[in-house]
């Protein structure tokens, strides 16, 4: 149904890639991303090795540059490639103006936002079980994963090299977005309570005329309750954690930097 659809990927729209953080400085890129070939210009950052960078000097050197600085972390151009990639990678499809490049630089702030919060209320790590059962049921529901027969190590290592990842490099993106994912959970969603009347309420004026308009019997109030509890709680937890980012943002200090802008 399309407004199950919308709202039980709330979180997963807004946060569903969570990409690898380092507090304090740039985590590195993990594959060849986006970069450009140049002499050094302002705001960008040099790749080349101290010990190449002479012999390079003449012919000029492979940069990275600063998009964003988030209280003194900054988020680099190849973060933002790397990220759009890691988008490709799910069994759900976004928006064309989700997948902006001007929306995937916000995310990535949000999420530098959460990981630096996250930092200062540490949660249990997340176990390699827990991570292996959502990678397994990932495997399933991409798409695109069935001409690649991600149920074997084999296709399920291919097609994640062909999206620019080794199996090590996103089994430790994902485990990274389990764990920022629980951190919001935990701080967000206990202490919300869904009573049986908003959950009577949105199964009547919300769920009903959707089956209705479509000439389907709707299913019974009890056998759906808990799926409604569910989107409720999200959209709570949404709502929460927006205005939380809000004041994140207004608290601490974050500059997106325009092309040759100088970081501060």
């Amino acid at each position: 149904m399309r407004w199950m659809t919308h709202n039980t990927r709330l979180l997963l729209i807004a946060f569903a890639m969570l990409p690898v953080w380092k507090s304090g400085q740039a985590w590195a890129s993990l594959q060849s991303t986006a970069v450009q070939t140049a002499t050094p210009q302002t705001g960008a950052v040099s790749s080349a090795p101290a010990a190449v960078a002479g012999s390079v000097a003449q012919q000029g050197v492979v940069l990275d540059r600063v998009v964003a600085v988030v209280n003194g972390d900054v988020i680099l151009e190849s973060d933002v490639d790397e990220e759009r990639r890691f988008e490709d990678i799910q069994p759900y499809q976004r928006t064309a103006a989700d997948r902006s490049r001007e929306r995937t630089v916000e995310r990535l702030i949000d999420r530098d936002l959460i990981l630096q919060q996250a930092e200062l209320e540490p949660e249990d790590a997340i176990s390699d079980k827990a991570l292996d059962d959502q990678l397994t049921t990932l495997r399933k529901d991409i798409p695109d994963c069935k001409e690649y027969r991600c149920e074997t190590d084999e296709g399920w290592t291919k097609y994640l090299g062909d999206h620019g990842f080794t199996m090590e490099e996103f089994r430790e993106r994902w485990r990274l977005r389990m764990q920022l994912l629980k951190f919001i959970e935990v701080r967000f969603r206990n202490g919300i309570k869904i009573s049986d009347a908003e959950i009577k309420d949105f199964y009547e004026k919300r769920m009903v005329p959707e089956y209705v308009k479509r000439k389907v019997a709707p299913p019974k109030l009890d056998t759906i309750s808990k799926r409604i509890e569910e989107v409720l709680l999200q959209q709570q937890v949404g709502a929460l954690l927006v205005d939380w980012l809000k004041s994140l943002r207004v608290q601490g200090s974050v500059k997106i930097l325009n092309p040759g802008e100088v970081a501060p």
